[in-house]
């Protein structure tokens, strides 16, 4: 399945934690650190309060406005635009748990977080990002595949699993974040 198909079909923990997870994989870009979205994560888990979601995610957007931001120049060309990505997917989080609000957050912020490996992927790629995320992958350039194959996994595991796919859907995602700020470093050498 292609991650439009497992979007249209997740239920609320699964949208959640896909929103999420693109979310916290670029959240390096808006100068926060990997625990910033953890209590965002534990609001997913069985036992936890869906009512709580909403004043979470004001705290987080709280605690990224305090921070000065990122290393990155947010006018500076590509980079300055993967900012503006990773700021529209925290400025867009639903204030509540259901699915509707959940599903297009987490379409938007698919979207967005493709969009960001795109741009700090020195390969260019002239396909859609649309006939990206709906299983074209031929000739993907590799950060922009793996950012595709991470939010393929954290639906599947997340949908397969319910909370018991939340670990595991984490740590795809701390690796991921590994991966961006890689990336984010490497661009910043070549530019200097």
């Amino acid at each position: 399945m292609s991650v439009v198909d497992l979007i249209a079909t997740a239920d609320g923990r699964g949208l959640a934690a896909s929103g999420l997870a693109c979310l916290d994989r670029c959240v390096p870009l808006l100068g926060g650190d990997d625990e910033i979205l953890r209590p965002l994560w534990a609001n997913l888990t069985d036992d936890s309060d869906p009512a709580g979601w909403g004043p979470l995610v004001e705290q987080v957007r709280a605690k990224l406005d305090s921070y000065s931001g990122s290393d990155t120049d947010p006018d500076a060309g590509d980079a300055g635009d993967a900012v503006r990505l990773a700021r529209r997917m925290l400025d867009t989080a639903p204030a509540g748990r259901s699915a509707a609000e959940l599903r297009q957050w987490a379409e938007a912020c698919s979207v967005a977080s493709l969009g960001i490996h795109r741009l700090l992927d020195p390969a260019a790629d002239p396909t859609p990002l649309d006939a990206r995320r709906a299983g074209d992958t031929e000739g993907m350039p590799p950060l922009a595949a793996a950012e595709l194959r991470r939010q393929l996994t954290v639906l599947e595991v997340v949908g397969a699993r319910g909370a018991g796919g939340l670990r595991q859907a984490l740590g795809l995602t701390t690796e991921g974040r590994r991966v961006l700020r890689a990336a984010v470093s490497r661009r910043a050498r070549a530019a200097s």
